[in-house]
């Protein structure tokens, strides 16, 4: 005969169905790109033609590695307001407006 009063260990049962209910799931998610692999295209597995894994998978990319010094100088403002002149001009030709008619273009970032 069971009085009133709940055991103090009552709580714990739903506690513990809760935390089994979302922990399965996740436990078994860590599994699903091997699984995957396997699983007919059917229902959703790799489509027909795909290359088969590499045994071994590849390493990291050196992203510390820096790449070596350009062997090309800096434009001298000289050049540069010359390759500025022939992109206005070629923006010119393609947008069909005259020659000399948009002058500076909103994105110039040369100082004046």
């Amino acid at each position: 005969m069971r009085s009133g009063r709940q055991s103090r260990y009552d709580f714990a049962r739903p506690l513990v169905l809760f935390a089994a209910l979302f922990a399965v799931p996740a436990i078994i998610s860590g599994c699903a790109s091997s699984v995957a692999d396997r699983v007919p295209t059917a229902i959703g597995g790799l489509p027909e033609g795909t290359p088969p894994r590499p045994e071994t998978p590849s390493a990291y990319p050196a992203v510390h590695d820096m790449p070596p010094p350009r062997e090309e100088a800096v434009l001298t403002s000289e050049q540069q307001k010359q390759v500025e002149d022939e992109l206005i001009a070629a923006r010119n030709r393609a947008a069909g407006a005259p020659t000399g008619s948009i002058s500076k273009g909103a994105g110039s970032t040369r100082n004046q």
